[in-house]
């Protein structure tokens, strides 16, 4: 169980944090930059939040609580050893309760015609900001399991990327089901 009695340690004056494990690194290490971006997803899902109401609240709850899972998994690096601890890691029933929540949202708005500008109502806007950033990490993530010092477990990568896609179908739920959309419309402040 996490305790944090202290908040601050001046451990990371000098540029260094710790993971999970232990093991000091720069607070710029890939790891802490993929870790870094779910956090700051999580803190756009609250601001979200602010604006949901019922299922969608509750959702947003739950993912936000998901995340922390993700940063967790994240910040433990698989090195193969025996850390006398379980690592908390992302599980495909995670990732399949996004998918079947898409499913049933996406249920009841029509298929897009045009893409969709971030906006509408306030709830979807941030939806989307949370959307972006859940994006970056996206990248982020993959590219940190792309190194080949790195271990990253494909459930994380595969939560982030089912989050985005729930991001948008939600940004679109909160649209009146895409009623208020905003429709990019090409080419249209050209003369």
């Amino acid at each position: 169980m996490v305790k944090l009695d202290k908040i601050y340690t001046r451990a990371g004056d000098k540029g260094k944090t710790r993971l999970s494990t232990g093991q000091p690194v720069d607070k710029w290490h890939p790891r802490v930059v993929a870790y870094g971006s779910v956090d700051e997803a999580n803190a756009a899902l609250g601001v979200a939040a602010l604006h949901a109401e019922g299922e969608l609240a509750a959702a947003i709850s739950r993912i936000q609580n998901d995340l922390f899972d993700l940063g967790a998994d994240l910040a433990t690096p698989d090195t193969g050893k025996d850390l006398g601890w379980e690592p908390l890691r992302v599980t495909a029933a995670q990732t399949a309760r996004l998918e079947a929540e898409i499913d049933a949202m996406n249920a009841d708005i029509p298929p897009l015609d045009s893409f969709v500008l971030p906006g509408g109502s306030p709830l979807a806007a941030q939806l989307h900001v949370a959307r972006t950033i859940t994006r970056r990490a996206e990248r982020q993530i993959a590219e940190l399991a792309a190194l080949e010092a790195e271990i990253v477990s494909a459930e994380a990568l595969a939560y982030a990327n089912r989050l985005s896609d729930w991001l948008f179908v939600a940004s679109r739920a909160a649209n009146r089901n895409g009623a208020d959309d905003v429709k990019w419309v090409p080419g249209a402040n050209r003369e």
